[in-house]
């Protein structure tokens, strides 16, 4: 009896042709809406930074006459050193950002430490610390030089200063008081946005060192200089690079409380001479001139801080 068997099938497996034209697709579109959103931002910022910031450095090297434009070379530059004016305003400059890197670098930390130390009504005076940030500069300094730096008996400080028995001062009309008026308003404006700041960073410092250090009977000025200030160190060498070059850009404080110059240009500041040079002695080549020397003083401070945090981390 024969026995009849089915022909054998081949049993070859059957590959599939890989599916990644969709996730390939879904990947370029993703990354051309990333790029899209990062080439505007880019060209605004190329539009409204750079740009100004390169045609001031070429109207730096010319001369605008009657609407005749001539390549005049450093001419602006030899002109603006040689004015005597120039080093007042840098002199003044130099001595504010002294002045206000020690009060207004230094308070901000010791409050927060302060804040970050209290048990009660923390979010009240947290608020009441930043309410000065909240304000329009213009209205907080008109309310310094109305209301407290009156040279009068009315006027708040002077009020305190009477009411401990001491000498009274002219504040914004003394050549040797309107720097210290300037950096105290200016701090006291600015000082909430350091407190915040400081307060984030305390408050990521492991409460284990604390008991360490309370266990090896370090009291609180120990634990500052030995706990604190290292595990902050990061944040104050930051707000410090910040806050020296926003005090460079000294402007708003001497046109509103000193009326630009003060008194025998006590308050004039380089921000203040390129805005005087620029709109009312109508020299733009001059003010772009001593921006450019402003930016290079900058970004000379900003590369050696950034080369010497970089040494230390």
């Amino acid at each position: 009896m024969a026995i009849i068997t089915a022909p054998a099938r081949s049993s070859a497996p059957v590959t599939a042709a890989p599916k990644q034209n969709g996730s390939l697709t879904r990947k370029i579109k993703d990354n051309l809406t990333g790029h899209a959103f990062l080439i505007g931002a880019v060209l605004c910022f190329a539009l409204f930074m750079w740009f100004p910031m390169i045609r001031g450095v070429v109207m730096s090297f010319q001369r605008t006459r009657r609407g005749e434009t001539t390549w005049v070379g450093w001419d602006n530059y030899v002109r603006i050193v040689a004015d005597p004016s120039f080093w007042t305003a840098w002199k003044n400059t130099i001595v504010f950002t002294v002045l206000a890197l020690i009060l207004g670098y230094a308070l901000p930390f010791f409050v927060a430490i302060l804040l970050n130390e209290l048990r009660h009504a923390k979010g009240y005076l947290r608020i009441l610390v930043y309410l000065p940030v909240m304000l329009p500069p213009a209205s907080a300094l008109f309310l310094f030089k109305f209301y407290a730096y009156d040279p009068s008996d009315a006027g708040l400080f002077n009020a305190i200063l009477k009411a401990l028995h001491l000498p009274t001062s002219e504040w914004m009309q003394s050549p040797s008081m309107t720097i210290p008026a300037m950096v105290i308003a200016s701090t006291w404006m600015n000082m909430g946005s350091a407190v915040l700041i400081y307060l984030a960073a305390l408050q990521n410092i492991p409460g284990e060192l604390y008991e360490a250090a309370e266990l090896d009977g370090a009291g609180i000025w120990r634990r500052i200089w030995n706990v604190t200030i290292p595990q902050t160190r990061l944040i104050l060498a930051l707000l410090a690079m910040l806050q020296i070059v926003a005090t460079m850009q000294l402007f708003i404080e001497p046109l509103i409380l000193a009326n630009g110059a003060g008194t025998q240009d006590s308050a004039t500041s380089v921000a203040y001479l390129i805005y005087q040079h620029g709109f009312f002695q109508n020299d733009l080549n001059g003010a772009a001139a001593l921006g450019v020397i402003m930016l290079l003083v900058l970004a000379a401070f900003s590369a050696v801080y950034v080369r010497l945090t970089t040494k230390q981390d």
